[in-house]
This record gives C-alpha cells, structure tokens and sequence, in this order.
C-alpha cells in the first residue's frame, strides 16, 4: 500500500500551535517568526482541504475538524520518539571503528585509547589504517586525518598544527620528502616517500632529514633519536578527529571526542 506524503513539519507546527492557542508562542517554541507559523498552517489547511483556527475576540480556537485529529497527531508524534530513541539506543555500544594513520596510532593515540578502555572496560576498537576510508562502506564511527579542516564534515583538532624538520645526530645530507611536506625546492633528495609513516622511518633510520608534523616526532626528540634542525613553525594542517553529524552525534563518539581533547 503507498504510503500518503506527510507534511511533518506542518504537523508539528499545528501540534505547537493547538497547545499554545497562540503562533507567536508557537514561534516561540520553534525558534521561527509568527509569520513562518501562520504561513505552515495555511499551507496544511490547503492540505486538508479543512480550516484548522477560528479567532474569537477570546483569541484563537480549534476548529471541530483540527479537534478530531489532534490526539491521534500527538500519539503519532510519541511513536516517532520512541523510533527514534529505538534507533539511538545502539548509541551506548562499547564498539568503535576508527580510520587512523598508523604512524599517529603508533606515537599518539595508542596510550590514550588506552586509557579510556582502562576506564571504560567494556570499550572494544577496530583500527582502520586508510584514514580516508568511506565512512558508510568501512562502516566508520571516526576517523583521523592530517587536514587543514574538517570540511563539511564535523570534527575537532587534536594536536597542534605546527611542523619541524627533524634528523638523527649522523644523518646523511640530504632529504626525505613525501606528499604533504615534500623537500624544499633545490635541495638534495635522497629518498621520496608516500606517507608521514615512511618519512619518519626513514628519518629514524638517518636516511636524511625530513621535516614532520611535531606531535609525530615529539617522543623521539625528548629521548634523543632525533634533533630539531629548525625551530617549530605553524602550519595549515593538523591531525583533525572527523566524522559525519550522525556519527558525531552519538553518546559514545562524545565520550571518545571527551577523553582524547581532554574536555
């Protein structure tokens, strides 16, 4: 049986409108412009082929017709709660898939996904390495990604965006380059790479020096596996948690965005 197109939102401007007796406390209510009340209920009434307010020198009534609908509208509305709060009730899971670098995972987000497993026991991860997956077809909850934004995405920065050129104390003379901070234009490149995980590698194995996103290579400049060859510099890009808004939205992915900004 096809399914009569509903004008929902009339609906609910009606069911404002009906318990309020009044467009501009219905307006009120929806953070809309009396007008904007008054111009839906028009075009509801055009609908139904019914008028649903009588004014009256007491303001504004019901009309027999608007009256023989309105509890079975409002027992419609719970319902569509009800679904909603069905299909948000997987919110709480305690699984995350999560699309990430690994040489971020690896020099960042490990111990701190630690630690909020340590306080949420029952919390499980599945890592994705392609951080660019497809949300829907890797069926992802996050995914970090060394960005400049987040797009039209929702997302919050994790690290600072800052850069410094990095190398062991013997390196050879010369330079890693790879996509996102290739080699300065004239210099000796000694190896070209594809991601930040090979560059730092390669830096690590005093390949060359290469220059790197600093939370990536902060560890190692404290225990000395590596030294600044400049100073850090802000940069456009910066390791950004992103996700679509439904994702975004849930119980779970605003504990994980909690934890790891420290919010």
């Amino acid at each position: 049986m096809k399914r009569t197109h509903l004008p929902l939102n009339a609906l609910r401007v009606f069911d404002a409108a009906a318990r309020h007796l009044s467009f501009t406390r219905a307006a009120d209510e929806l953070a809309v412009t009396p007008a904007a009340v008054g111009q839906q209920i028009r075009a509801l009434e055009d609908v139904l082929g019914v008028v649903l307010f009588r004014r009256t020198s007491k303001g504004l009534e019901l009309t027999d017709e608007a009256e023989s609908g309105l509890d079975s509208l409002r027992e419609g509305f719970l319902r569509f709660e009800e679904s909603v709060q069905a299909m948000q009730s997987g919110q709480t899971s305690s699984h995350y898939a999560i699309a990430v670098p690994r040489e971020f995972y690896a020099q960042w987000l490990a111990p701190r996904l630690a630690a909020f497993r340590s306080a949420n026991p029952d919390v499980r991860y599945q890592l994705i390495a392609d951080e660019d997956a497809d949300f829907t077809e890797a069926n992802l909850d996050v995914a970090i990604r060394l960005i400049e934004g987040p797009g039209e995405l929702e997302g919050v920065q994790l690290a600072p965006g800052c850069k410094v050129t990095v190398a062991t104390p013997d390196a050879a003379d010369g330079w890693i380059g790879w996509p996102a901070y290739p080699a300065p234009q004239g210099e000796d490149v000694l190896l070209q790479v594809g991601n930040a995980g090979q560059a730092l590698s390669s830096a690590l194995a005093g390949l060359g020096r290469a220059t790197m996103p600093f939370p990536l290579v902060a560890e190692a400049l404290e225990d000395g596996r590596l030294v600044a060859l400049d100073k850090e510099s802000d940069c456009r890009r910066a390791y950004w948690l992103v996700a679509p808004r439904p994702q975004w939205r849930q119980k779970k992915v605003r504990a994980l965005v909690e934890h790891l900004t420290g919010d």
